[in-house]
Protein backbone atom coordinates (compact mmCIF):
# COMPACT_ATOMS: atom_id res chain seq x y z
CA UNK A 1 0.00 0.00 0.00
CA UNK A 2 2.93 2.05 0.00
CA UNK A 3 5.01 1.56 -2.78
CA UNK A 4 2.81 2.12 -6.56
CA UNK A 5 3.69 -1.06 -8.87
CA UNK A 6 2.91 -1.65 -12.60
CA UNK A 7 3.22 -5.37 -12.43
CA UNK A 8 -0.71 -6.15 -11.95
CA UNK A 9 -2.35 -9.68 -11.99
CA UNK A 10 -5.86 -7.71 -11.18
CA UNK A 11 -6.92 -7.96 -14.70
CA UNK A 12 -6.89 -11.29 -15.14
CA UNK A 13 -10.08 -12.75 -15.80
CA UNK A 14 -11.66 -10.01 -17.16
CA UNK A 15 -12.81 -11.24 -20.92
CA UNK A 16 -10.80 -8.57 -23.43
CA UNK A 17 -14.39 -7.86 -25.97
CA UNK A 18 -14.56 -4.64 -26.44
CA UNK A 19 -12.95 -3.84 -29.56
CA UNK A 20 -11.99 -0.04 -31.52
CA UNK A 21 -15.12 0.69 -31.73
CA UNK A 22 -17.06 -0.65 -28.70
CA UNK A 23 -14.29 1.99 -27.01
CA UNK A 24 -15.00 4.69 -29.02
CA UNK A 25 -18.98 4.47 -28.38
CA UNK A 26 -18.00 4.05 -24.79
CA UNK A 27 -16.29 7.38 -25.05
CA UNK A 28 -19.27 8.90 -27.16
CA UNK A 29 -21.92 7.37 -24.95
CA UNK A 30 -20.41 8.87 -21.84
CA UNK A 31 -19.94 12.27 -22.85
CA UNK A 32 -23.42 12.89 -24.24
CA UNK A 33 -26.08 13.07 -21.64
CA UNK A 34 -28.69 15.87 -20.90
CA UNK A 35 -26.14 19.07 -20.32
CA UNK A 36 -26.04 19.81 -24.10
CA UNK A 37 -29.52 20.60 -24.37
CA UNK A 38 -29.27 22.64 -21.49
CA UNK A 39 -26.17 23.98 -20.18
CA UNK A 40 -25.80 26.80 -22.78
CA UNK A 41 -28.42 29.02 -21.40
CA UNK A 42 -26.39 29.65 -18.35
CA UNK A 43 -23.86 29.89 -20.48
CA UNK A 44 -25.28 32.54 -22.64
CA UNK A 45 -26.21 34.09 -19.11
CA UNK A 46 -22.97 34.05 -17.92
CA UNK A 47 -21.01 35.65 -21.59
CA UNK A 48 -23.52 37.78 -22.78
CA UNK A 49 -22.56 37.26 -26.33
CA UNK A 50 -23.77 34.78 -28.99
CA UNK A 51 -19.66 34.32 -30.40
CA UNK A 52 -18.17 33.95 -26.51
CA UNK A 53 -20.62 31.61 -26.20
CA UNK A 54 -19.68 29.28 -28.98
CA UNK A 55 -15.79 30.10 -28.02
CA UNK A 56 -16.92 28.64 -24.62
CA UNK A 57 -17.24 25.69 -26.24
CA UNK A 58 -14.35 25.65 -28.44
CA UNK A 59 -12.55 26.16 -25.35
CA UNK A 60 -13.99 23.13 -23.89
CA UNK A 61 -13.49 21.31 -27.08
CA UNK A 62 -10.24 22.17 -26.96
CA UNK A 63 -9.09 21.72 -23.10
CA UNK A 64 -10.77 18.13 -23.84
CA UNK A 65 -8.91 17.27 -26.57
CA UNK A 66 -5.28 18.43 -25.27
CA UNK A 67 -6.60 16.09 -22.00
CA UNK A 68 -7.34 13.02 -23.94
CA UNK A 69 -4.02 13.14 -25.97
CA UNK A 70 -2.31 13.17 -22.56
CA UNK A 71 -4.10 10.13 -21.13
CA UNK A 72 -4.03 8.29 -24.02
CA UNK A 73 -0.07 7.77 -22.89
CA UNK A 74 -0.77 7.01 -19.86
CA UNK A 75 -3.20 4.53 -21.23
CA UNK A 76 -0.76 2.88 -23.16
CA UNK A 77 1.72 2.90 -20.59
CA UNK A 78 -0.52 1.70 -18.12
CA UNK A 79 -3.47 -0.07 -19.53
CA UNK A 80 -4.77 -1.51 -16.22
CA UNK A 81 -8.86 -1.98 -14.84
CA UNK A 82 -8.97 1.53 -12.90
CA UNK A 83 -7.90 4.40 -15.38
CA UNK A 84 -6.91 7.59 -13.43
CA UNK A 85 -7.35 5.95 -9.80
CA UNK A 86 -4.29 3.87 -11.47
CA UNK A 87 -2.50 6.72 -13.24
CA UNK A 88 -2.61 8.93 -9.88
CA UNK A 89 -0.90 6.02 -7.74
CA UNK A 90 1.72 5.23 -10.40
CA UNK A 91 2.37 9.20 -10.48
CA UNK A 92 2.54 10.07 -6.77
CA UNK A 93 1.41 7.62 -4.26
CA UNK A 94 -1.42 5.32 -3.20
CA UNK A 95 -3.33 8.21 -1.38
CA UNK A 96 -3.37 10.28 -4.29
CA UNK A 97 -5.07 7.03 -5.93
CA UNK A 98 -7.39 6.66 -3.05
CA UNK A 99 -8.57 10.08 -2.68
CA UNK A 100 -9.63 10.27 -6.08
CA UNK A 101 -11.18 6.95 -6.09
CA UNK A 102 -13.05 8.19 -3.01
CA UNK A 103 -14.22 10.84 -4.39
CA UNK A 104 -15.36 9.19 -7.36
CA UNK A 105 -17.22 6.54 -5.60
CA UNK A 106 -18.78 8.76 -3.61
CA UNK A 107 -19.92 11.89 -5.80
CA UNK A 108 -18.70 12.18 -8.88
CA UNK A 109 -19.71 8.84 -10.49
CA UNK A 110 -22.74 8.35 -8.36
CA UNK A 111 -23.43 11.49 -8.03
CA UNK A 112 -23.56 11.82 -11.81
CA UNK A 113 -25.43 8.44 -12.13
CA UNK A 114 -28.42 9.62 -10.11
CA UNK A 115 -28.58 12.93 -11.84
CA UNK A 116 -28.58 11.43 -15.46
CA UNK A 117 -31.30 8.74 -13.93
CA UNK A 118 -33.35 11.65 -12.85
CA UNK A 119 -33.05 13.94 -16.03
CA UNK A 120 -34.03 10.56 -18.08
CA UNK A 121 -37.53 10.61 -15.19
CA UNK A 122 -38.09 14.11 -16.13
CA UNK A 123 -37.90 13.99 -19.83
CA UNK A 124 -40.21 11.00 -19.40
CA UNK A 125 -42.33 12.86 -17.66
CA UNK A 126 -43.25 15.24 -20.59
CA UNK A 127 -44.59 11.96 -22.67
CA UNK A 128 -46.07 10.06 -19.42
CA UNK A 129 -47.37 12.63 -17.34
CA UNK A 130 -48.23 10.15 -13.84
CA UNK A 131 -43.91 10.24 -13.87
CA UNK A 132 -43.50 13.40 -12.38
CA UNK A 133 -41.11 14.95 -9.22
CA UNK A 134 -44.34 16.51 -7.66
CA UNK A 135 -46.14 12.88 -7.57
CA UNK A 136 -45.21 11.83 -4.39
CA UNK A 137 -45.82 7.78 -3.23
CA UNK A 138 -43.77 9.16 -0.29
CA UNK A 139 -44.29 12.91 0.82
CA UNK A 140 -41.04 15.19 1.71
CA UNK A 141 -39.11 14.07 5.04
CA UNK A 142 -37.81 16.69 6.57
CA UNK A 143 -34.55 16.32 8.47
CA UNK A 144 -33.76 19.17 9.02
CA UNK A 145 -35.13 23.02 8.12
CA UNK A 146 -32.63 22.64 4.51
CA UNK A 147 -32.85 18.59 3.83
CA UNK A 148 -35.57 16.00 3.22
CA UNK A 149 -36.03 12.50 1.64
CA UNK A 150 -38.68 11.42 -0.20
CA UNK A 151 -39.73 9.31 -3.24
CA UNK A 152 -42.07 10.69 -6.01
CA UNK A 153 -42.64 8.83 -9.55
CA UNK A 154 -39.57 10.55 -10.82
CA UNK A 155 -37.40 9.06 -7.95
CA UNK A 156 -38.64 5.55 -8.29
CA UNK A 157 -38.06 5.73 -12.49
CA UNK A 158 -34.92 6.94 -11.88
CA UNK A 159 -34.19 4.07 -9.43
CA UNK A 160 -35.71 1.54 -11.45
CA UNK A 161 -33.44 3.15 -14.37
CA UNK A 162 -29.92 2.21 -12.43
CA UNK A 163 -31.48 -0.76 -11.23
CA UNK A 164 -32.08 -2.06 -14.41
CA UNK A 165 -28.79 -1.14 -15.71
CA UNK A 166 -26.56 -2.69 -12.62
CA UNK A 167 -28.57 -5.55 -13.72
CA UNK A 168 -27.89 -5.84 -17.00
CA UNK A 169 -23.91 -5.00 -17.04
CA UNK A 170 -23.90 -7.73 -14.36
CA UNK A 171 -24.85 -10.11 -16.86
CA UNK A 172 -21.66 -10.23 -18.41
CA UNK A 173 -19.75 -7.48 -20.97
CA UNK A 174 -21.33 -8.76 -23.94
CA UNK A 175 -24.97 -7.42 -22.47
CA UNK A 176 -23.57 -4.11 -21.37
CA UNK A 177 -22.03 -3.84 -24.95
CA UNK A 178 -25.01 -4.36 -26.48
CA UNK A 179 -27.13 -1.44 -24.81
CA UNK A 180 -23.92 0.54 -25.38
CA UNK A 181 -23.32 0.94 -29.29
CA UNK A 182 -27.34 0.66 -29.60
CA UNK A 183 -28.08 3.61 -27.07
CA UNK A 184 -24.73 5.93 -28.12
CA UNK A 185 -25.65 5.18 -31.92
CA UNK A 186 -29.11 6.42 -31.33
CA UNK A 187 -28.51 9.34 -29.27
CA UNK A 188 -25.38 9.89 -31.79
CA UNK A 189 -27.87 10.16 -34.81
CA UNK A 190 -30.65 12.32 -32.82
CA UNK A 191 -27.82 15.02 -31.71
CA UNK A 192 -26.99 15.33 -35.71
CA UNK A 193 -30.30 15.52 -36.41
CA UNK A 194 -31.11 18.35 -34.13
CA UNK A 195 -28.00 20.12 -35.92
CA UNK A 196 -28.88 19.47 -39.06
CA UNK A 197 -33.17 20.42 -37.89
CA UNK A 198 -31.77 23.71 -37.01
CA UNK A 199 -29.40 24.32 -39.97
CA UNK A 200 -32.17 23.66 -42.47
CA UNK A 201 -35.38 23.83 -41.57
CA UNK A 202 -35.28 26.25 -38.79
CA UNK A 203 -32.79 29.12 -40.17
CA UNK A 204 -34.29 32.08 -38.95
CA UNK A 205 -32.78 35.24 -41.04
CA UNK A 206 -33.76 37.29 -38.11
CA UNK A 207 -31.80 35.50 -35.35
CA UNK A 208 -29.36 35.00 -37.92
CA UNK A 209 -28.30 38.86 -38.43
CA UNK A 210 -29.46 39.43 -34.48
CA UNK A 211 -26.83 36.76 -33.35
CA UNK A 212 -23.71 36.84 -36.19
CA UNK A 213 -23.51 40.71 -36.56
CA UNK A 214 -21.12 42.05 -33.67
CA UNK A 215 -21.33 38.67 -32.23
CA UNK A 216 -18.05 38.68 -30.40
CA UNK A 217 -19.11 42.27 -28.16
CA UNK A 218 -18.19 42.00 -24.51
CA UNK A 219 -21.65 41.58 -23.16
CA UNK A 220 -23.20 42.32 -19.69
CA UNK A 221 -21.65 39.57 -17.52
CA UNK A 222 -23.46 38.09 -14.40
CA UNK A 223 -23.08 40.41 -11.51
CA UNK A 224 -22.70 38.21 -9.12
CA UNK A 225 -18.82 37.40 -10.68
CA UNK A 226 -18.40 40.83 -8.85
CA UNK A 227 -16.13 41.47 -11.76
CA UNK A 228 -16.89 44.93 -14.42
CA UNK A 229 -19.33 44.85 -17.12
CA UNK A 230 -17.84 44.50 -20.48
CA UNK A 231 -14.30 44.03 -19.67
CA UNK A 232 -11.62 42.19 -20.51
CA UNK A 233 -10.88 40.62 -17.57
CA UNK A 234 -14.54 40.14 -16.71
CA UNK A 235 -14.69 38.16 -20.33
CA UNK A 236 -11.90 35.70 -18.86
CA UNK A 237 -14.23 35.15 -15.83
CA UNK A 238 -16.89 34.57 -17.91
CA UNK A 239 -15.45 31.96 -20.13
CA UNK A 240 -13.81 30.57 -16.93
CA UNK A 241 -16.74 30.34 -14.47
CA UNK A 242 -18.92 28.99 -17.86
CA UNK A 243 -16.76 26.27 -18.16
CA UNK A 244 -18.10 24.50 -15.43
CA UNK A 245 -21.23 23.73 -17.27
CA UNK A 246 -19.44 23.16 -20.90
CA UNK A 247 -16.88 20.81 -19.49
CA UNK A 248 -19.25 19.01 -17.25
CA UNK A 249 -21.42 18.09 -20.28
CA UNK A 250 -18.08 17.05 -21.68
CA UNK A 251 -17.30 15.41 -19.19
CA UNK A 252 -16.35 11.44 -18.40
CA UNK A 253 -14.52 10.80 -21.67
CA UNK A 254 -11.55 8.92 -19.76
CA UNK A 255 -13.98 6.35 -18.45
CA UNK A 256 -13.12 4.17 -20.82
CA UNK A 257 -9.64 4.05 -19.68
CA UNK A 258 -11.48 2.51 -15.97
CA UNK A 259 -12.35 -0.20 -18.10
CA UNK A 260 -8.45 -1.27 -19.88
CA UNK A 261 -8.89 -4.44 -18.71
CA UNK A 262 -11.52 -5.23 -20.92
CA UNK A 263 -10.45 -3.62 -24.43
CA UNK A 264 -8.96 -5.71 -27.36
CA UNK A 265 -5.33 -4.34 -27.91
CA UNK A 266 -5.61 -1.68 -25.03
CA UNK A 267 -2.24 -0.12 -25.65
CA UNK A 268 -3.24 0.97 -28.91
CA UNK A 269 -7.33 0.87 -28.78
CA UNK A 270 -7.48 3.11 -25.65
CA UNK A 271 -5.41 6.54 -27.14
CA UNK A 272 -7.09 6.18 -30.47
CA UNK A 273 -10.99 5.48 -29.09
CA UNK A 274 -10.51 9.16 -26.79
CA UNK A 275 -9.04 11.04 -29.54
CA UNK A 276 -12.20 9.92 -31.76
CA UNK A 277 -14.50 10.06 -29.43
CA UNK A 278 -13.81 13.72 -27.94
CA UNK A 279 -12.97 15.11 -31.37
CA UNK A 280 -16.62 14.01 -32.53
CA UNK A 281 -18.36 14.58 -29.27
CA UNK A 282 -16.62 18.21 -29.18
CA UNK A 283 -17.57 18.99 -32.97
CA UNK A 284 -21.26 18.10 -32.53
CA UNK A 285 -21.60 20.04 -29.13
CA UNK A 286 -20.07 23.46 -31.25
CA UNK A 287 -22.43 22.74 -34.03
CA UNK A 288 -25.60 21.99 -31.80
CA UNK A 289 -24.95 25.59 -30.41
CA UNK A 290 -24.43 26.95 -33.57
CA UNK A 291 -28.23 25.66 -34.73
CA UNK A 292 -29.10 27.30 -31.41
CA UNK A 293 -28.30 30.52 -32.96
CA UNK A 294 -29.41 30.02 -36.23
CA UNK A 295 -32.66 29.74 -34.81
CA UNK A 296 -33.14 31.47 -31.17
CA UNK A 297 -32.10 35.14 -30.35
CA UNK A 298 -29.71 35.10 -27.83
CA UNK A 299 -32.71 36.15 -25.58
CA UNK A 300 -34.36 33.34 -26.36
CA UNK A 301 -31.69 31.09 -25.34
CA UNK A 302 -31.15 32.90 -22.29
CA UNK A 303 -34.55 32.72 -21.01
CA UNK A 304 -35.84 29.43 -22.65
CA UNK A 305 -37.83 27.96 -19.95
CA UNK A 306 -36.16 25.60 -17.52
CA UNK A 307 -33.09 26.15 -19.49
CA UNK A 308 -34.16 23.93 -21.85
CA UNK A 309 -32.57 25.54 -24.94
CA UNK A 310 -33.12 22.60 -27.46
CA UNK A 311 -36.69 22.01 -26.81
CA UNK A 312 -36.82 25.76 -27.13
CA UNK A 313 -35.11 25.36 -30.44
CA UNK A 314 -37.71 22.26 -31.75
CA UNK A 315 -40.61 24.23 -30.38
CA UNK A 316 -40.09 26.70 -32.89
CA UNK A 317 -39.65 24.23 -35.94
CA UNK A 318 -41.87 21.97 -35.19
CA UNK A 319 -44.34 23.64 -33.33
CA UNK A 320 -46.61 21.89 -30.44
CA UNK A 321 -44.00 18.80 -31.16
CA UNK A 322 -40.70 20.10 -30.23
CA UNK A 323 -41.21 19.54 -26.30
CA UNK A 324 -41.94 15.98 -27.21
CA UNK A 325 -39.31 14.70 -30.14
CA UNK A 326 -36.65 16.81 -27.85
CA UNK A 327 -38.11 14.67 -24.92
CA UNK A 328 -37.44 11.38 -26.85
CA UNK A 329 -34.42 12.68 -27.89
CA UNK A 330 -33.20 13.25 -24.12
CA UNK A 331 -34.67 9.74 -23.10
CA UNK A 332 -32.29 7.62 -25.56
CA UNK A 333 -29.15 9.98 -24.62
CA UNK A 334 -29.55 9.96 -20.89
CA UNK A 335 -30.88 6.00 -20.99
CA UNK A 336 -27.12 5.38 -23.03
CA UNK A 337 -25.25 8.04 -20.66
CA UNK A 338 -26.23 6.14 -17.33
CA UNK A 339 -25.20 2.43 -18.86
CA UNK A 340 -21.77 4.41 -20.17
CA UNK A 341 -21.32 5.02 -16.34
CA UNK A 342 -22.52 2.13 -14.69
CA UNK A 343 -20.23 -0.05 -17.17
CA UNK A 344 -17.13 2.39 -16.37
CA UNK A 345 -17.41 3.06 -12.78
CA UNK A 346 -17.64 -0.10 -11.14
CA UNK A 347 -14.20 -1.00 -12.03
CA UNK A 348 -12.50 1.69 -10.42
CA UNK A 349 -14.03 0.91 -6.85
CA UNK A 350 -12.54 -2.61 -8.35
CA UNK A 351 -8.82 -1.82 -8.66
CA UNK A 352 -9.37 -0.42 -5.03
CA UNK A 353 -10.49 -3.41 -3.50
CA UNK A 354 -7.66 -5.11 -5.48
CA UNK A 355 -5.31 -2.97 -3.32
CA UNK A 356 -7.13 -3.48 -0.11
CA UNK A 357 -8.75 0.03 -0.02
CA UNK A 358 -12.27 -0.93 -0.76
CA UNK A 359 -14.55 -3.40 0.31
CA UNK A 360 -12.54 -6.67 -0.58
CA UNK A 361 -16.16 -8.40 -1.93
CA UNK A 362 -16.05 -5.49 -4.94
CA UNK A 363 -12.29 -6.94 -6.13
CA UNK A 364 -13.81 -10.08 -6.97
CA UNK A 365 -15.17 -11.19 -10.71
CA UNK A 366 -18.01 -13.05 -10.77
CA UNK A 367 -19.40 -15.70 -13.13
CA UNK A 368 -19.91 -13.31 -15.88
CA UNK A 369 -15.90 -11.93 -15.39
CA UNK A 370 -17.35 -8.63 -14.36
CA UNK A 371 -16.97 -6.78 -10.78
CA UNK A 372 -20.53 -7.90 -9.70
CA UNK A 373 -20.27 -6.72 -5.77
CA UNK A 374 -18.63 -3.43 -7.04
CA UNK A 375 -21.13 -2.86 -9.41
CA UNK A 376 -24.21 -3.92 -6.54
CA UNK A 377 -22.48 -1.14 -4.63
CA UNK A 378 -22.33 1.00 -6.74
CA UNK A 379 -25.57 0.92 -7.60
CA UNK A 380 -27.15 0.85 -4.26
CA UNK A 381 -25.07 4.28 -3.43
CA UNK A 382 -26.68 6.24 -6.43
CA UNK A 383 -30.05 4.74 -5.84
CA UNK A 384 -29.75 6.14 -2.77
CA UNK A 385 -27.82 9.54 -3.71
CA UNK A 386 -31.46 9.97 -5.66
CA UNK A 387 -33.90 10.21 -2.35
CA UNK A 388 -32.37 12.86 -0.30
CA UNK A 389 -33.90 16.51 -1.12
CA UNK A 390 -32.26 20.06 -0.77
CA UNK A 391 -34.99 22.83 0.29
CA UNK A 392 -35.55 25.90 0.09
CA UNK A 393 -37.89 28.27 3.16
CA UNK A 394 -37.89 31.37 1.09
CA UNK A 395 -39.60 29.51 -2.34
CA UNK A 396 -41.05 26.49 -1.08
CA UNK A 397 -38.88 24.50 -3.57
CA UNK A 398 -37.37 21.22 -3.06
CA UNK A 399 -33.79 20.75 -5.18
CA UNK A 400 -31.98 17.55 -5.42
CA UNK A 401 -28.74 17.04 -2.85
CA UNK A 402 -26.91 15.33 -5.68
CA UNK A 403 -27.10 18.81 -7.55
CA UNK A 404 -25.25 20.51 -5.09
CA UNK A 405 -22.59 17.53 -4.44
CA UNK A 406 -22.36 17.43 -8.03
CA UNK A 407 -21.26 21.65 -8.26
CA UNK A 408 -18.68 20.81 -5.17
CA UNK A 409 -16.79 18.48 -6.82
CA UNK A 410 -16.46 19.88 -10.29
CA UNK A 411 -13.53 21.53 -8.85
CA UNK A 412 -12.24 18.60 -7.05
CA UNK A 413 -12.23 16.76 -10.02
CA UNK A 414 -10.89 19.25 -12.25
CA UNK A 415 -7.94 19.27 -10.07
CA UNK A 416 -7.49 15.60 -10.08
CA UNK A 417 -7.40 16.28 -14.03
CA UNK A 418 -4.57 18.52 -13.51
CA UNK A 419 -2.22 16.26 -11.45
CA UNK A 420 -2.94 13.21 -13.95
CA UNK A 421 -1.87 15.30 -17.06
CA UNK A 422 0.95 16.69 -14.75
CA UNK A 423 1.95 12.60 -13.89
CA UNK A 424 2.79 12.56 -17.94
CA UNK A 425 5.56 14.96 -16.91
CA UNK A 426 6.83 13.28 -13.81
CA UNK A 427 6.33 9.32 -15.04
CA UNK A 428 8.73 10.60 -18.08
CA UNK A 429 11.22 11.74 -15.13
CA UNK A 430 10.50 8.81 -13.05
CA UNK A 431 10.51 5.44 -15.81
CA UNK A 432 11.71 7.01 -18.55
CA UNK A 433 12.68 3.43 -19.80
CA UNK A 434 8.84 2.58 -19.47
CA UNK A 435 7.45 1.09 -22.47
CA UNK A 436 5.21 3.65 -24.09
CA UNK A 437 3.51 2.41 -27.11
CA UNK A 438 2.36 5.94 -27.65
CA UNK A 439 3.69 8.98 -26.55
CA UNK A 440 1.59 12.53 -26.11
CA UNK A 441 1.28 14.53 -29.66
CA UNK A 442 3.25 18.16 -29.14
CA UNK A 443 4.68 17.16 -26.24
CA UNK A 444 5.79 18.83 -23.51
CA UNK A 445 3.52 21.41 -25.39
CA UNK A 446 -0.21 20.05 -25.44
CA UNK A 447 0.07 18.47 -21.69
CA UNK A 448 1.05 21.78 -20.48
CA UNK A 449 -1.49 23.74 -22.34
CA UNK A 450 -4.40 21.58 -20.73
CA UNK A 451 -2.78 22.18 -17.76
CA UNK A 452 -2.36 25.86 -18.11
CA UNK A 453 -5.63 25.99 -18.81
CA UNK A 454 -7.44 24.03 -16.67
CA UNK A 455 -5.64 25.76 -13.60
CA UNK A 456 -6.70 29.50 -14.84
CA UNK A 457 -10.14 27.73 -14.86
CA UNK A 458 -9.80 26.22 -11.07
CA UNK A 459 -8.44 29.15 -10.07
CA UNK A 460 -10.85 31.42 -11.07
CA UNK A 461 -14.21 29.32 -9.57
CA UNK A 462 -12.19 29.07 -6.12
CA UNK A 463 -12.22 33.02 -6.60
CA UNK A 464 -15.69 33.80 -8.13
CA UNK A 465 -17.62 30.80 -7.27
CA UNK A 466 -15.83 30.03 -3.91
CA UNK A 467 -19.07 28.45 -2.14
CA UNK A 468 -19.55 25.97 -5.09
CA UNK A 469 -15.43 24.98 -5.06
CA UNK A 470 -13.99 24.92 -1.49
CA UNK A 471 -16.71 22.53 -0.10
CA UNK A 472 -14.94 19.51 -3.04
CA UNK A 473 -12.10 20.19 -1.28
CA UNK A 474 -13.42 19.32 1.87
CA UNK A 475 -14.75 15.76 0.62
CA UNK A 476 -11.45 15.06 -0.72
CA UNK A 477 -9.89 15.72 2.96
CA UNK A 478 -12.41 13.41 4.59
CA UNK A 479 -11.12 10.63 2.37
CA UNK A 480 -7.16 11.56 3.55
CA UNK A 481 -8.90 10.96 6.70
CA UNK A 482 -10.60 7.20 5.84
CA UNK A 483 -7.05 6.50 4.07
CA UNK A 484 -5.49 7.08 7.14
CA UNK A 485 -7.58 4.45 8.98
CA UNK A 486 -7.14 1.72 6.54
CA UNK A 487 -3.81 1.76 6.75
CA UNK A 488 -3.83 1.62 9.97
CA UNK A 489 -6.16 -1.29 9.79
CA UNK A 490 -4.03 -2.75 7.25
CA UNK A 491 -0.89 -2.54 9.40
CA UNK A 492 -2.46 -4.10 12.57
CA UNK A 493 -4.11 -7.13 10.33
Amino acid sequence: MSQPTTTRKQDQGFVRGLNLFDSTMVVIGVMIGSGIFIVSADMSRLLGSPGWLLMAWVLTGVLTLTAALSYGELASMLPHAGGMYVYLREAYSPLWGFLYGWTFFTVIQTGTIAAVAVAFARFLSIVFPPVAENRYLIDPIHISSGYAISLSTAQLMAIAVIVALTWTNSRGLQYGKIVQNLFTTAKTVALAALILAGLFLGWNSAAVKANFTGMFHLGAFDPSLGVTAASFYGLIVALCVAQSGSLFSADSWHDVTIIAGEVKNPRRNLPLAMALGCTAVCVLYVLANVAYLVVLPLPAIQHAPADRVATAMLQEIFPGYGPVLMAVAIMISTFGCVNSLVLAGARATYAMAQDGLFFAQAGRLNRAHVPGWSLLLQGIWAAALVLPRTYDPATHEYGNLYSNLLDYVISAALLFYILTIAGVFRLRRTRPGAERPYRVVGYPFVPALYILGAATVLFMLFAYRASTTWPGLAIVFIGAGVYGILRRKARTA
